[in-house]
């Protein structure tokens, strides 16, 4: 990975609708800057060990990001251009986060303590089972959810219910709403009684890596994208002591429509898919990128007309930043002239006269046997590709191309026998980490059944980074054997 360290310059906010620049006073961290950041973190791990003490933490942040509501979605507006409606609602389901994670630490179940007891006859030594926290988390905040995977998002929010301090390195697309919220959150932690430096930013490029390779990072959680994902991991794991790397690196999300199906309701099928793949203008993880779909006319024709139509009434608006407009326009265009392919949407600029880097969605479709290897690549922004097989072959054939992926969605008929969906259903399941049926994977509910990773590269290791099974992922298994009661932590005593 390059060093693009510029220690000390400003970090630029951009205004995603026109690209003018905006002063904001974050700066670019240097090895020293990492260093201060992790070092104070960790300083921090024995007060976090007090865990009613960690759960208030997360409830009074949750009541300062709620009670910061019109600051912040202003802020995080001027810099995403995500708008005052969505970002509402990813607020909200920010502090639901935090405040599902209190109550998970609150409870305990989390520490998933065994207790095998002594058996003299057996020789069998006392033996109990917890979970301790891993120690400085390290966050990559996303670039397409300024809140809920950023600075005080879901993987803050695990780590620091785990008992591990976090330093977020924070997204380059919103650096002033990442120090809004860092300075709401440390604020929480000082009123809770905790140090502030249970939560540190840097920013840059190169402190990334400093991040990465600090001796006292004990793990990383990073939403973003294949390449600048795997780079990361792989310097975690090429450490003199490897530690974690949960990464979620991108998804192409397929979606399966039967014969049947379409046959039913082509119509119903094609509306709900644009309303999906243009929802936040393409720019959601779970966007569905590849849709297979029946090559039998009249119902593939409706199918399309229907996607088309409603996609084209999408309205155009920016996408997160200039640069991601950039690489929309770039791999849409070099996709819709790849042999074969045919062009159902073009997409393309369209200025507005509020938001001159504006953009329209895309619909391409190509048949089975045309399928290219670059079609399988995530392409971020709101274009999908339909994929027209003409039977199982051909459907199949496709499946065992696709890499692993965040949701598989399967559209079939009520009626449809057990015989044809659950060979469909076996085949998408070692796919991906969450199976639709009849639905659409953009959204994803913060609950304890969700399951937010895949196979790779959807995910580097089998975890979730959505729901309150995420605390896993910043602990591990520690068993006392022998240990007198008053030499055991508190929930492993009689």
């Amino acid at each position: 990975m390059t060093d693009r360290t510029r220690t000390g310059a400003p970090v630029p906010s951009t205004d995603p609708r026109t690209g003018a620049v905006r002063a904001h006073p974050a700066r670019e961290a240097g090895p020293a800057d990492v260093d201060r950041a992790v070092t104070a973190a960790a300083r921090t791990l024995d007060a976090l060990a007090d865990r009613p003490r960690r759960a208030a933490l997360l409830h009074a942040a949750a009541d300062a990001l709620d009670a910061a509501r019109p600051e912040i979605l202003a802020t995080a507006d001027a810099e995403t251009a995500l708008g005052e409606a969505r970002l509402t609602g990813e607020l909200a389901r920010t502090t639901h986060q935090l405040r599902s994670f209190a109550r998970t630490v609150a409870d305990g179940g989390y520490l998933e303590v065994r207790i095998d007891r002594a058996d003299p006859a057996t020789g069998r030594p006392d033996l109990r089972r917890t979970k301790t926290p891993l120690g400085v988390a390290a966050v990559f905040a996303a670039g397409n959810f300024p809140l809920a995977f950023s600075v005080p998002g879901g993987d803050t929010a695990s780590a620091l219910a785990a008992g591990c301090p976090v330093v977020v390195k924070a997204h380059p697309g919103h650096p002033e709403t990442g120090e809004l919220c860092a300075r709401l959150l440390r604020g929480a932690a000082e009123r809770v009684g905790l140090p502030a430096d249970v939560l540190g930013t840097v920013h840059g490029f190169a402190a990334g890596t400093h991040l990465v390779q600090h001796p006292l990072t004990a793990a990383v959680g990073f939403t973003g994208s294949l390449r600048g994902g795997r780079a990361l991991h792989d310097l975690a794991a090429a450490r003199p002591r490897p530690i974690p790397f949960h990464g979620e690196l991108g998804s192409l999300n397929p979606v399966v429509v039967t014969e049947r199906a379409a046959a039913t309701r082509a119509a119903e099928i094609g509306t709900g898919l644009a309303a999906s793949y243009t929802l936040g203008q393409g720019q959601y993880c779970t966007k569905p990128g590849l849709v297979l779909v029946p090559a039998a006319r009249p119902a593939l024709d409706a199918l399309e007309r229907a996607a088309t139509t409603a996609a084209a009434q999408a309205p155009a608006a920016p996408l997160l930043d200039p640069r991601i407009r950039e690489n929309y326009l770039a791999g849409a265009a070099h996709r819709a002239a790849l042999p074969g392919v045919e062009v159902l949407l073009a997409p393309g600029p369209a200025p507005t006269a509020d938001a001159p880097l504006a953009v329209r969605p895309g619909l391409l479709a190509v048949a089975a046997e045309d399928l290219h290897d670059d079609l399988l690549d995530e392409c971020f922004g709101p274009l999908t590709v339909l994929v027209r097989y003409h039977d199982d072959t051909d459907l199949h054939a496709v499946l065992a191309r696709l890499p692993g992926t965040l949701t598989a969605t399967l559209h079939h008929a009520p009626d449809e026998p057990p015989a044809r969906t659950l060979p469909l259903l076996a085949r998408l399941a070692p796919l991906a980490g969450r199976l639709v049926l009849n639905a659409w994977p953009t959204g994803v509910a913060v609950t304890p059944a969700m399951q937010h990773g895949g196979p790779y590269p959807a995910a580097t290791t089998p975890t979730t980074s959505v729901g309150t099974s995420a605390i896993h992922r910043w602990l591990r298994p520690v068993t006392y054997q022998d240990a007198p009661p008053d030499l055991l932590p508190a929930e492993l005593r009689d």
